[in-house]
């Protein structure tokens, strides 16, 4: 793979087993044999190369496979055909509060997930600077996680992932944590590490925020990639679908 290509996604298709309509009991499975599940294919040939220091939006209507893609690309699904390879490593926020572990105090969720990230210099200024940026006092981040509101676990993991310092950021729709002081100063630091020269894949259902973010971007439609270019004219793709 070239050096300049940090992801290269080829012939990438998933599918997904499902609740199979019309299977309600073993009669149903026997008499007229029926499966209980069947497969849904979710992603269908993708073809991507993400170049290094480059933004990339994904855009799409809902069940078009924009999160199946980005949970693909992080390796969290594995690819029914088709391949990934990745040059790079990754500071995924895929969900609200995703990895944080429930029975564990804010603090403790901080030093997990940034032992998970490799990060054992300098450890105890990275659980400030988190701290800090997740403006979550001393008494919220002494709880445990399951006490938080689903804002105050957004903004634990938004703050952790962002603290880490990898060369690929991955936003999953998850911009619209906390108010609206708390989403600008995200919406900064994420221009901040587009700066650096950073790698970023970020998926929204708002334009504005992808043409803000992203250089070049795609669209999904049923699971399939029907347009790839400039972050503008794909957005502008992306609206006529409404």
């Amino acid at each position: 793979m070239n050096n300049d290509v940090i992801i290269k996604v080829e012939g990438v298709s998933v599918s997904f087993w499902q609740n199979n309509v019309g299977v309600y009991s073993l009669k149903d499975l026997l008499i007229k044999r029926k499966s209980p599940f069947k497969s849904k294919r979710i992603l269908n040939d993708i073809n991507i190369e993400i170049r290094r220091g480059q933004s990339m939006g994904i855009v799409g209507r809902n069940g078009s496979g924009k999160s199946t893609l980005l949970r693909t690309i992080a390796g969290i699904i594995k690819p029914e055909k088709g391949t990934i390879t990745v040059n790079g490593t990754f500071a995924p926020i895929l969900a609200l509060g995703a990895g944080l572990e429930l029975e564990l105090t804010g603090y403790e969720n901080i030093a997990m997930l940034l032992a998970l990230y490799g990060t054992s210099n300098g450890r105890n200024d990275a659980i400030k600077r988190i701290s800090e940026f997740s403006e979550l006092s001393d008494e919220v981040l002494r709880m445990p996680v399951k006490q938080y509101s689903s804002g105050m676990a957004a903004r634990l993991a938004f703050s952790v992932s962002l603290a880490n310092d990898s060369d690929i950021l991955i936003i999953d729709e998850v911009l619209a944590v906390g108010d609206q002081g708390f989403q600008a100063k995200c919406m900064q630091t994420i221009y901040d590490i587009k700066r650096q020269g950073k790698t970023i894949l970020f998926v929204s259902h708002f334009p504005d925020d992808v043409m803000k973010i992203c250089d070049t971007a795609i669209l999904l439609e049923d699971g399939f990639m029907t347009h790839h270019g400039p972050a503008g004219q794909i957005c502008d793709n992306y609206r006529q679908l409404f």
